[in-house]
């Protein structure tokens, strides 16, 4: 499904977001390394005002917007399916991390060239710019040299 519509858009980034939010729930439940664990939580609470941006963002700028059109996005591009098989390793639960993150940088990156409000397309470059950080931090935590000889 095409992207199209400013309300599409935001209504996917919300829904995406909040899918990414009900993962690190279940994911930080599962990490048992505490570092892991701590940075699963800090990007739960990012997720939580990510997702009250994209409400916010949506209200003051749905005027502005009704009418311009936007293409190239589409929604198939954006969409995982995670699998998330109980008992799981702490490097399962960091290889789903680095797909949400992934998945959140590359949406927000696109997004950011096609909308064309100024403010809205720099609040999304501020997101991407935070999830590139964010895996950073997944990819410092040590596990990742695991996580390189189990791929």
């Amino acid at each position: 499904m095409a992207l199209s519509t400013f309300g599409a858009i935001m209504g996917f980034a919300a829904e995406m977001i909040g899918q990414t939010k009900g993962a690190y729930e279940t994911l930080v439940e599962k990490a048992k390394n505490p570092a892991l664990r701590e940075t699963l939580q800090a990007f739960l609470g990012e997720g939580g005002k990510n997702y009250s941006l994209m409400e916010k963002t949506r209200r003051e700028n749905v005027t502005e917007m009704i009418l311009e059109p936007v293409t190239g996005l589409h929604q198939e591009d954006y969409e995982i399916n995670l699998k998330m098989s109980d008992p799981m390793g702490d490097i399962d639960v960091l290889r789903v991390a680095m797909i949400l993150e992934e998945r959140e940088k590359k949406f927000f990156r696109d997004t950011s060239s096609k909308v064309p409000l100024p403010e809205v397309a720099r609040i999304f470059r501020k997101i991407a710019q935070k999830k590139e950080e964010n895996l950073a931090k997944l990819q410092g935590l040590g596990l990742n040299q695991t996580l390189k000889k189990g791929t």
